[in-house]
């Protein structure tokens, strides 16, 4: 088709600085009642600041000098809308031009792609004007433009052509250079894998990069502004709440500007007080934007994700509120990563992929649909029982108790390295429970998850997880998992050193059992009263709990946990004065260790058994007891505990055998080092040198 050109003439005039620095520069053009804003590169972002490592790559990919495999180097820089595309090429391009790469001139064109998009037809005309072709000289045909076009690229100094704002591949091929030292910088919202392009995916600004932004952004407009250095805390959290955006930060900034005697700390409340943070923020266009572009199976998916628990999830998680196969919602998830509406997360070792949503993305899109809307609760029930058995089986796994079942995980490593990744999801999915809707699946997520948190050291989240689980179990009236809640409650308590608080928790955990007649639960409840009685120094009260256990254990049938029963009950008989309880205690503990095969218990009670051994002067038989310790600990690879052993063993042949001590305080020297017990490492290394 012939291309129709509109009643006012293009006027491009090239300049040259020098025959290393020429450049192209113009007006605005029309064509096609299309305006096309083609010149020379505008204005280096004000206030530009960050991306140093984009930058540097940039620019290693700019460099004209440099080979490459391809016909074209062609750039494409991806990324949200307003995460700072435009300025990141405009910064490299003035850099690249400054340092006399492109002679033949750099263009900038904008094609508009999200907007009215700028056709490659279109674009061609003024390109061609550009470089110098004009009225007459046009071609009619467009196949004759794109001709002249590359011919006259072709014998030009490399030129860098920047195509701004492209929303799909058709708008940029016919544009390319066919061959020659030229370069091709795209910005795009979406990730062009079509094109034979480096790709460079543009994430939100580091908190430190978004603090400075702030900063220079104020500082431009007042250099006397003292909020940003009076302020330096109020300051990130602001860079928080905005998520490292580019344009979000400016526009902050410009509110800030706009009251000079509101201060940083006034508009983060406003802002986290606020029901739309991306309204506040004047965003709603530019995200609006993007969601009318999706197909609806995508609109979909965007729409449910935003409901999820956190904005981090994986592929099986987010297949769950879709309420779609797992394969499709990663088909789904890929897309909109391709949108940039999505991150690829890099997982772990379990090969799950997994994605993450920039906070304002997901607050415009959880704006979309409400989780009162039929939609969103049946999203968040998918979601919530999927996380309720995958817990479970993460739990039966991690427990004291073997279990030959599957349930998705290969073993107890996968199963941890699940809980490490999506604890934050558990913990946010175990809050719904204060919604009563939701709360039997997010009260039995709580209970499966606090054992994990506390072990891990996660005791803030256990905390509030276990005091939410026993307030809506006490609400719902399930006592049974009223006790459980409880005990959970004793066990985060006493890990933090609440020992008081701890023991009332165990003491109503038990009460509530035995209501229920729940005895395995009661017999818990007991053992773990006892050791927080002996842990606070009522030694006699623990021996006292820790015999009402094994009673219940052995009435129940339980030896697994009887066996562990009779360990603590020997340890607090020892530290009670009472050595040959004790050793009956960890003999009997033992042998139900063997019985049962929980080996790291047995390696456990062979270590008591040979300290107390060594303490009552059977010293041959605490020497062989710490010796099978130490074996034990080898076969399970715990270093750690190998020290332990080896330097309690140390300590028994120190009244008989000097050599052999200080050889075992060598060995536990290098067990504690393996272990990265670097304190623990150098009192036997001191006591192995010392005993020479």
């Amino acid at each position: 088709m012939t291309t129709q050109r509109g009643g006012g003439s293009f006027d491009f005039n090239v300049f040259s600085g020098g025959s290393t620095n020429a450049s192209v520069v113009g007006k605005t053009i029309h064509h096609s009642s299309v305006p096309l804003a083609v010149s020379a590169l505008p204005p280096s972002p004000a206030g530009f600041t960050g991306r140093a490592v984009d930058l540097a790559r940039l620019l290693t990919f700019l460099d004209p000098h440099v080979t490459t495999d391809l016909p074209v180097l062609v750039c494409s820089v991806s990324g949200l809308g307003g995460i700072g595309k435009t300025a990141l090429a405009l910064q490299a391009a003035h850099q690249a031009v400054a340092k006399g790469w492109f002679p033949g001139g750099a263009i900038f064109v904008d094609l508009r792609g999200y907007d009215e998009p700028v056709t490659a037809d279109q674009a061609v005309v003024a390109l061609l004007s550009a470089l110098g072709v004009q009225g007459r000289e046009l071609p009619p045909e467009p196949s004759s433009q794109f001709a002249l076009y590359r011919s006259l690229l072709a014998e030009r100094s490399p030129v860098l052509l920047i195509f701004d704002n492209a929303s799909a591949p058709q708008q940029i091929t016919p544009l390319l250079p066919g061959r020659g030292r030229h370069r091709v910088l795209v910005t795009s919202r979406d990730r062009f894998v079509e094109l034979e392009a480096r790709l460079v995916d543009l994430a939100p600004l580091e908190p430190k990069e978004a603090v400075a932004l702030l900063t220079k952004a104020l500082h431009l407009r007042d250099p006397d502004d003292p909020r940003p250095s009076g302020e330096p805390e109020s300051l990130r959290e602001l860079a928080l709440l905005c998520g490292g955006h580019p344009l979000a930060l400016s526009i902050s900034a410009a509110m800030l500007a706009r009251r000079r005697n509101r201060t940083v700390a006034l508009l983060v409340e406003e802002l986290s007080e606020s029901h739309d943070r991306v309204d506040v923020m004047g965003l709603r266009q530019v995200f609006r934007s993007f969601y009318q572009r999706l197909a609806p199976e995508l609109a979909r998916v965007l729409r449910l994700l935003a409901l999820a628990p956190t904005p981090e999830t994986g592929t099986a998680a987010a297949a769950a509120m879709t309420g779609l196969p797992e394969r499709e919602t990663g088909q789904f998830l890929g897309g909109l990563a391709e949108a940039s509406l999505v991150v690829p997360v890099r997982g772990s070792w379990l090969g799950e992929e997994r994605w993450r949503f920039h906070n304002l993305v997901r607050d415009h899109a959880a704006s979309l649909t409400s989780p009162e809307d039929e939609e969103g609760k049946s999203a968040r029930r998918r979601v919530l029982a999927f996380y309720a058995e995958r817990s479970q089986a993460a739990f039966d796994w991690l427990g004291d108790w073997p279990t030959d079942r599957h349930n998705g995980f290969d073993g107890r490593e996968h199963a941890e390295v699940w809980l490490k990744e999506e604890r934050p999801n558990l913990v946010a999915a175990a809050e719904w429970a204060e919604d009563e809707q939701y709360a039997p699946m997010s009260l039995a997520i709580a209970l499966n998850v606090v054992p994990y948190l506390t072990e891990n050291g996660y005791l803030d989240d256990a905390l509030a997880v276990s005091c939410t689980a026993r307030l809506v179990a006490h609400r719902s009236g399930a006592k049974a998992a009223e006790a459980r809640a409880w005990g959970n409650l004793g066990i985060v308590l006493s890990s933090m050193g609440r020992l008081a608080e701890a023991v009332e928790a165990f003491t109503r955990a038990s009460a509530l059992a035995q209501t229920v007649g729940n005895r395995p639960s009661e017999a818990v409840s007991w053992d773990n009263l006892g050791i927080a009685l002996h842990e606070a120094g009522r030694t006699e009260e623990a021996i006292d709990a820790h015999t009402r256990a094994r009673d219940l254990y052995e009435e129940t049938g339980d030896r697994f946990r009887e066996a562990g029963v009779w360990n603590n009950l020997g340890i607090a008989l020892r530290d009670a004065g009472r050595l040959e309880d004790a050793t009956d205690a960890f003999v009997r503990s033992r042998d139900f260790m063997q019985e049962v095969g929980h080996t790291v218990g047995e390696a456990d009670v062979w270590n008591n058994l040979g300290i107390i051994l060594h303490r009552t002067g059977r010293t041959q038989e605490a020497v062989e007891a710490l010796t099978r310790a130490i074996e034990l600990r080898r076969d399970l690879g715990d270093s750690y505990g190998e020290g332990n052993a080896l330097r309690n063993l140390a300590l028994a042949l120190s009244s008989t055998d000097d050599s052999a001590a200080r050889g075992c305080w060598g060995q536990a020297a290098d067990a504690y080092e393996h272990a990265n017990a670097v304190t623990e490492a150098a009192h036997a290394r001191f006591q192995a040198e010392s005993s020479r």
